[in-house]
């Protein structure tokens, strides 16, 4: 891909995040193109409808919070440590509004990559006597969805509670 045009379908895809997370996976196509700087036709031959911009933004975003995850399991000593902020990093209120426009768009691959490692961190979690052994990363996964995805059911501040009943010093063994 030239750059110019790899530089037109990066901004595509900034203004896209912007507008999907402000105005729903309904945002105007026209706001998206005004807000990358290109014009509708640039944008429509780069993703030639609505669902491939989605798919490509859904794509984007599992890749980031995958980077999320490397990041925190390389930061942190251990992989409970890893796992906490990569929960806390995920649900932050900037990207709580775009998992939720996105809740229903696939990225199958890439989602599928990221429960993978998260599945590591959650063994050796466990292993490390850190994590309750009855907790798994579909338990995760659910934990992410509830506060990105559906922000404001339960109050942010229950996050940290929730966390720490999940480590394993609150299991009654």
């Amino acid at each position: 891909m030239r750059a110019d045009a790899r530089r037109n379908r990066d901004r595509i895809l900034e203004a896209a995040r912007d507008a999907v997370a402000e105005r729903g996976t309904d945002a105007p196509m026209e706001l998206i193109a005004r807000r990358a700087g290109v014009g509708v036709g640039t944008l429509y031959r780069r993703f030639p409808d609505r669902g491939v911009l989605l798919a490509a933004l859904a794509e984007q975003y599992v890749h980031e919070l995958m980077d999320a995850l490397d990041r925190a399991a390389a930061a942190e000593p251990d992989a409970w440590a890893a796992i906490r902020t990569f929960v806390v990093h995920s649900v932050e209120r900037s990207r709580g509004a775009i998992a939720a426009a996105l809740a229903g768009t696939s990225a199958p691959q890439a989602r599928q990559a990221l429960t993978q490692r998260l599945g590591e961190l959650v063994r050796q979690a466990q292993v490390d006597g850190a994590m309750r052994s009855d907790v798994g990363t579909g338990d995760l996964m659910e934990l992410l969805n509830v506060f990105a995805c559906h922000p404001g059911v339960i109050p942010e501040r229950f996050l940290p509670l929730m966390l720490d009943g999940i480590g394993r010093r609150s299991e009654k063994d």
